[in-house]
C-alpha cells in the first residue's frame, strides 16, 4: 500500500509499505477513505532531525472496515468508521472515566504503526477506539466526519474543560482550525459573546459564520488592551487557548477576567506557564489538555448527521494521497487552513 512518511524537516515522502494485517484478536483493518494534515504534524516538519527511516504520519482518518480480530465485537465487515486519534480499549477505568487518552491499553498512530495517511490501518482495540457511522457512507459528510476524530472534538474539549455557561464571554486565542472549532462549541454551549483573536481574514471570516461576534487582530500587549476595551476593562469569563505558543498563554492570562478559565489545547511549545502571585490573586482556573476525542464523538455526531454543525468547513483544501508532500508545504506556508487528503 502507498503510505505518507517524515525522514526529517520538510521532507516528507510518500511510498510503497507493507499492507497492515490483524495481529491481535482485537485488531481490525481499515481501508482509508479520507485523512488529512494536522496542525500538530506541522511542528515536526518544522524541526524533526533527519533520519534514516522515515515515521509514519497522520491520526485523523474515516474508512471502512475490512477485515476484523476474532475478538472484536460491535464490528461488522463494510461498517464506515471514524478513527478518533488515540487508540482505546473503552473498559479500563480511565476509558469510562471519559479519558481514553490515558487508556491504559492505548496506542497512537504513526511512528512504525500504521498511520492516518495511508491507504489502510491496523487499529488496535478496534471495538473501543473506532465509531460507526450509523447512517453508513455519506460523500458530503466526509469533512466533518473526519473533522470529529480530532479537530473538532480537540475545540469542544477545550470549551467543556472550560465549563462555559450560558450568557458566558469568551476569547478564543487562534484562528487555526482547532480555534474556530472552539468557536463553534462555544456558541454550543451558549456563549453569548465570542471573541475571535486571529489575523487571517479567510479564517476569522469562518470564525463568524460559526459564532464569533468580534474579531480582534491584534496581538500581544494590544491584543490583550483591545480585548478589555470591548469588555468593559474586565476581560471573559472564559479564555480557549488553541496555539501552544507561550505568547498566546501571556495573552490568555492578560484577557482572562478575574475568577475566569483558561483552557488550553494548543500543543505547548514550552515548559512553564506564567502564572505567579498577581494572577494567583485573581483568582484564575488554568484547565484543558489533550483531547479524549472518543469520549466526545458520540454526543457530537448526531449534531453533525442532523445538521446542526458543519465543522468540515475548516477543511479549506482537498487533495490526493500523492500530493501529500505539497499539502504540508500549503499549511506551513499559510496557503490552506486545513488540508483533506482524499483516497
Amino acid at each position: 500500500m502507498r503510505a505518507t512518511l517524515m525522514y526529517g524537516a520538510g521532507d516528507v515522502r510518500v511510498e510503497t509499505v507493507p499492507n497492515p494485517t490483524i495481529k491481535e484478536p482485537t485488531d481490525a483493518i481499515v481501508r482509508i477513505v479520507a485523512g488529512c494534515i494536522c496542525g500538530s504534524d506541522l511542528w515536526p516538519y518544522a524541526s524533526r532531525p533527519k533520519s534514516a527511516e522515515g515515521s509514519r504520519m497522520g491520526h485523523e482518518f474515516v474508512g471502512i472496515v475490512e477485515e476484523l480480530g476474532s475478538e472484536v465485537t460491535g464490528l461488522s465487515v463494510g461498517d464506515f468508521v471514524i478513527a478518533p486519534f488515540v487508540a482505546s480499549d473503552g473498559t479500563c477505568d480511565f476509558c469510562k472515566e471519559g479519558l481514553q487518552t490515558s487508556c491504559r491499553h492505548g496506542a497512537h498512530w504513526g511512528g512504525h504503526d500504521d498511520g492516518g495517511q495511508g491507504e489502510f490501518a491496523r487499529v488496535p482495540q478496534a471495538a473501543g477506539t473506532l465509531v460507526v457511522v450509523p447512517v453508513g457512507f455519506d460523500e458530503k459528510l466526509i469533512p466533518s466526519l473526519l473533522s470529529l476524530s480530532d479537530v473538532m472534538s480537540t475545540g469542544y474539549h477545550a470549551a467543556k474543560k472550560a465549563g462555559i455557561q450560558p450568557g458566558q464571554s469568551v476569547t478564543v486565542i487562534g484562528d487555526g482550525a482547532v480555534g474556530l472549532s472552539a468557536v463553534l462549541s462555544a456558541k454550543l454551549l451558549g456563549a453569548s459573546r465570542i471573541i475571535l483573536m486571529g489575523r487571517h481574514e479567510a479564517r476569522t471570516d469562518l470564525g463568524r459564520e460559526f459564532g464569533a461576534t468580534d474579531v480582534v487582530a491584534e496581538r500581544g500587549e494590544d491584543g490583550i488592551a483591545k480585548v478589555r476595551e470591548l469588555t468593559n476593562g474586565d476581560g471573559t469569563h472564559v479564555v480557549l487557548e488553541a496555539v501552544g505558543l507561550k505568547p498566546a498563554i501571556e495573552m490568555a492570562i492578560g484577557v482572562v477576567r478575574d475568577g475566569g478559565v483558561i483552557s488550553r489545547v494548543g500543543a505547548p511549545q514550552f515548559s512553564e506557564v506564567p502564572l505567579g502571585f498577581a494572577e494567583f490573586m485573581r483568582n484564575i482556573t488554568l484547565t484543558g489538555g489533550v483531547a479524549p476525542a472518543r469520549a466526545y464523538i458520540d454526543e457530537l455526531l448526531p449534531l453533525v448527521l442532523d445538521g446542526t454543525i458543519e465543522p468540515g468547513k475548516v477543511f479549506d483544501r482537498t487533495i490526493g494521497l500523492d500530493d501529500v508532500p505539497t499539502g504540508y508545504k500549503a499549511m506551513a506556508d499559510r496557503e490552506a487552513l486545513k488540508v483533506l487528503v482524499r483516497l
